[in-house]
């Protein structure tokens, strides 16, 4: 693709779990010059527990048909540091190798799907023209599958949409990231109505640009079957908190019951989490594979 208003425009992808690593990285390969593939040459996680590196490769030769990946393997499983320390370097150490040739760099994981890469690019082009370091884009949070076409989605206490950001999902070539995607960068925010609908964001946080719904980036982020979310448990930067029984016994319950999980929403306090039924179209493709390791 030739330079837009953003110029030359990479992305770094972290393999881990195949679910929707081909509906995220088609969604975006069109509209950017180099993918970056970051992977621990011993197919092992941040926590130690193996990973389905091989079935990632094979999704990821599939799609690159203009041969615009390569694979950056490294040392990422560093058992004697934190989960999410090991997140933050092999983020930094993907984000240096595609930050090469490049001005801006994506950095969605493999479980988020743009809507509307139209939107996401014209976005960044206005980040761009603005002067910022970094591209605040929302994402549609989506916390299980109840049925076909059927999620549980963050929303607000009462139901409406609530974007979520955990971090840029765009920054500037070169950026140093502070923790996991996040980074001291001036942001172009965008969000999904004209004040802040993220609940872990102050009420009166800077929007600089508002976008519909559909625009956003949707992220599959609980979204497995039972088998398969014990593992992500696992292998998350973030596996501390999501490991005890009772996030798992939640999760499944609320799989059971999403009417019941929204209707009683406004009853829970902001850590407890408040969803709404959203009727979603499945991802191209259809169902996510079942993981394949390396034997």
């Amino acid at each position: 693709m030739g330079p837009g208003a953003a110029g030359r425009v990479s992305a770094y992808v972290m393999l881990a779990d195949p679910s929707y690593l081909a509906q995220s990285l088609s969604a975006y390969y069109g509209k950017v010059d180099r993918i970056v593939v970051s992977y621990d040459r011993s197919g092992t996680s941040w926590t130690g527990t193996r990973l389905p590196i091989a079935q990632c490769l094979d999704i990821v030769k599939t799609i690159d048909t203009e041969g615009k990946c390569v694979e950056v393997p490294g040392d990422f499983a560093r058992l004697d540091h934190d989960p999410l320390a090991n997140d933050t370097y092999q983020r930094q150490s993907a984000l240096d190798a595609a930050s090469e040739g490049s001005d801006w760099v994506l950095q969605l994981d493999t479980d988020e799907v743009m809507l509307s890469p139209d939107a996401f690019f014209a976005s960044l082009d206005r980040a761009e023209s603005t002067g910022a370091g970094g591209l605040d884009f929302p994402a549609r949070w989506l916390y299980t599958r109840a049925a076909p076409g059927r999620y549980l989605e963050q929303s607000s206490r009462f139901w409406r949409f609530a974007a979520s950001y955990p971090g840029p999902l765009a920054v500037r070539a070169g950026t140093r990231l502070r923790l996991a995607r996040q980074a001291d960068v001036t942001l172009h925010r965008v969000d999904l109505r004209s004040r802040n609908t993220d609940k872990w964001h102050p009420r009166d946080a800077p929007v600089h640009e508002v976008i519909s719904p559909e625009d956003a980036v949707m992220h599959f982020s609980w979204v497995r079957d039972p088998e398969v979310i014990r593992q992500k448990f696992g292998w998350s930067g973030h596996t501390e908190e999501m490991t005890p029984p009772a996030v798992y016994r939640a999760w499944a319950w609320r799989t059971r019951h999403p009417f019941l999980t929204a209707w009683t929403s406004p009853t829970r306090r902001r850590s407890g989490g408040w969803y709404r039924v959203a009727t979603v179209a499945e991802p191209p493709g259809g169902e996510p594979p079942r993981l394949v390791y390396e034997r």
